[in-house]
């Protein structure tokens, strides 16, 4: 059976998300991952040269799936909808990331953005891969944000995007905090008052 290096890479850095997720990124061994992706650490060290490069590449790959997610929250980004497009955008987006709370701490419990988890573990190595590859997916993110804001014909679109990412950002972390999915929709109550 031939070997398909793109899924070994998939399973690689699906296991290293869940570990780093579930225990950080400091607690987290190469062997551990390599065991939970079922490949040998030479097979691992084959697709990625370190752990930190690993970080790095494993949130590159996340991102993806993030911004899928996001596209899928929000449906297709309205042609000039107004203030009444960009509210209900901004709803549905504050509401499945409530719903994602709720399902999560249902499932296990809540721990946040997995990218903004190991921004703060590594806060002090500005220069690290996972932080390089966060502030891409947050910049990213947010000019998502602003794109659909300015095709529902918002005029300070980048600005408001910015806000909202703000308060989206505060409302997972105070999940994190108090265990309680209400501050998404608190949250998004804020948002609304920006447009």
């Amino acid at each position: 059976m031939p070997r398909n290096p793109a899924a070994t890479r998939a399973r690689i850095f699906e296991a290293a998300y869940a570990l780093f997720y579930r225990r950080g990124f400091q607690r987290t061994s190469l062997d551990e991952i390599a065991a939970k992706a079922g490949v040998t650490k030479r097979t691992l060290y084959y697709h990625v040269s370190s752990k930190d490069a690993l970080a790095g590449a494993m949130l590159a790959h996340q991102h993806d799936f993030v911004l899928g997610q996001m596209a899928q929250w929000l449906g297709a980004a309205p042609a000039r909808g107004g203030r009444r497009a960009a509210r209900a955008m901004l709803d549905k987006l504050f509401d499945a990331t409530a719903r994602w709370a709720e399902t999560m701490s249902r499932r296990k419990h809540w721990s946040g953005s997995g990218f903004t988890r190991m921004a703060l573990e590594l806060a002090d190595l500005p220069g690290h891969p996972a932080r390089i590859a966060t502030r891409r997916h947050k910049a990213a993110v947010q000019a998502e944000l602003a794109r659909r804001l300015a095709a529902c014909g918002v005029v300070d679109a980048a600005e408001i995007a910015a806000q909202a990412q703000m308060l989206l950002e505060g409302a997972m972390v105070l999940i994190l905090v108090h265990g309680d999915a209400r501050y998404a929709r608190l949250a998004g109550a804020a948002a609304r008052k920006l447009i």
